[in-house]
């Protein structure tokens, strides 16, 4: 059974050997899990959709807009995967303090790279086919909600969005 800690460390181990690379990571990512049994890349998976599922917030999505200049649904899906993929300081930070420390969590941030974990989010999958030959089974943890946690947000004031994300409004939109 795979803990919080075993799956943060997975998270870590894999960042700092990709550089912050997110595509590079999710590579680096998969071939760690393919050291595990099947059971245990089952477990990465649960922990990793639990916390995507958490991440399903307005204010988050809000702050995405902002480091993103723009954020849709899908591009909020991968901004979510790559958030998990930052560690649990950035992840718990921006979740549990205020996703506007985002602004002092993240040392860079490009956009042109930063943002976008598409590839993180299909790692236990890949790596779980490659280890059984078979499709990953339902992971057996509660759906995400319909729409996102909280009050929603208006991305298109800019007023109310300088408002709320006073610290990131400030060093991505100044």
């Amino acid at each position: 059974m795979m803990d919080e800690t075993e799956f943060w460390e997975l998270v870590d181990a894999s960042r700092e050997a990709a550089g912050g690379d997110p595509e590079e990571q999710a590579d680096l990512l998969v071939e760690r899990l393919l050291r595990l049994d099947p059971d245990s890349v089952l477990d990465f998976a649960r922990h990793f959709e639990s916390r995507y599922n958490r991440a399903y917030r307005w204010d988050l999505w809000g702050a995405a807009w902002l480091l993103l200049d723009g954020a849709s649904d899908d591009a909020f899906d991968f901004f979510r995967c790559w958030l998990i993929g930052q560690g649990r300081e950035v992840f718990e930070g921006a979740l549990h303090g205020d996703p506007d420390s985002l602004a002092d969590l993240l040392d860079d941030f490009d956009g042109e790279i930063d943002g976008d974990g598409e590839e993180l989010g299909y790692a236990a999958d890949e790596a779980y086919e490659e280890l059984t030959g078979t499709v990953a089974p339902d992971l057996g943890i509660p759906p995400a909600p319909a729409e996102p946690e909280g009050t929603p947000v208006s991305f298109e004031n800019e007023g109310a969005l300088a408002e709320r994300y006073p610290r990131l409004w400030q060093r991505f939109k100044e």
